[in-house]
């Protein structure tokens, strides 16, 4: 058997392969939804590390396993330290180990953090595809909370063929909204932007909301923002109140993963004591098996799997290793022999 070898991706090279390719992404993402439906992935629960001196910050450990043709098992450790913000840093920061399906030995650790936000938008945007199919296609889009994901899921959103006549911005902080939008200025949107003070303005503006805030607890409670049947990417899991939830079709990524951890339809299963409300996976509705009313809004909350991280960190090691451009790291493993033999 060969000797392992160590390699160690920066957050530049991954950038390198996933920029420009948000298509690309989306195809490996939704496969890996297909697989995770299958029942070709192992993905436990998510691990939290929290402190008691910064109960909003916490570190995250989601372990996985993708089946397929090029298996791999692996981990991503991802912190999120809203406090960052005021300092001019993102929010999260993360790694990925990959370990060989063979041997369990890692061969690589990547900068996870764009391979978080790759695919956390390409969930997003996958979401807002298949969602919308049978309604009208959004033309106002509305995004509350304006930081890096919510840059994220617009570039999909754009590099797959959607096309804005509004774009609604709000933020806690009225100066990420502001660099936001000078931002979609840059980018080429032909769209109209308006900043809103309040969410209640801008949901009931949009016929798409993103929902991609750090906050940690409902604070949109009133079910008449929504009666308009909006389609809801709640990315950040914990904005709405359940009576929200109750009053839409919920579309999740897994249900077992979504209701805990305080997320809006946890809140709303201990509200209720059952789950009646979530109506299916969007594995569910990529596959057929759920169609979706147009009386209702809908709302994605998708938990966030470990099996896309891996799917796509494989992807972004294989373009390197293809392309010849993987940085091993000599002698990370080492005293290899059962007897100290060398």
């Amino acid at each position: 058997m060969s000797h392992p070898v160590f390699s160690v991706v920066s957050g530049a090279q991954v950038l390198d392969v996933l920029a420009g390719r948000e298509k690309a992404t989306m195809d490996i993402v939704e496969a890996a939804y297909r697989m995770h439906g299958a029942g070709l992935t192992v993905n436990p629960p998510s691990y939290f590390l929290r402190f008691p001196d910064r109960p909003d910050a916490r570190i995250i450990a989601l372990p996985a396993s993708v089946g397929g043709e090029a298996p791999v098992h692996g981990l991503k450790w991802i912190s999120s330290f809203p406090a960052n913000t005021g300092v001019g840093l993102p929010r999260a920061s993360a790694v990925l180990v990959l370990n060989d399906p063979m041997t369990g030995y890692p061969f690589a650790c990547l900068e996870s953090s764009v391979i978080s936000a790759s695919r956390t938008a390409a969930s997003a945007a996958l979401a807002a595809d298949w969602l919308t199919r049978g309604r009208r296609r959004p033309r106002r889009v509305g995004f509350i909370g304006t930081g890096l994901i919510a840059r994220y899921v617009h570039t999909y959103l754009a590099a797959t063929d959607w096309d804005f006549d509004e774009i609604g911005l709000h933020d806690v902080t009225a100066e990420h909204a502001r660099q936001f939008g000078d931002h979609l200025r840059r980018a080429g949107s032909g769209a109209e932007i308006t900043t809103y003070s309040g969410a209640e303005h801008l949901i009931r503006a949009s016929d798409l909301v993103v929902f991609a805030t750090v906050t940690g607890e409902p604070h949109v409670h009133d079910p008449s923002w929504f009666e308009h049947n909006p389609v809801v990417l709640h990315v950040s899991l914990r904005d709405l109140a359940p009576e929200i939830i109750l009053s839409a079709v919920n579309i999740v990524d897994d249900v077992e993963h979504c209701l805990k951890a305080g997320t809006s339809p946890h809140l709303a299963e201990q509200l209720t004591g059952n789950r009646n409300f979530v109506h299916g996976t969007l594995d569910d509705v990529m596959a057929g098996r759920l169609l979706l009313p147009a009386d209702r809004p809908v709302i994605f909350s998708p938990f966030g799997l470990g099996v896309l991280d891996l799917a796509v960190g494989r992807h972004v090691y294989h373009e390197l290793e293809r392309a010849g451009e993987l940085v091993a790291v000599p002698g990370f493993f080492t005293d290899l022999d059962h007897y100290g033999r060398r």
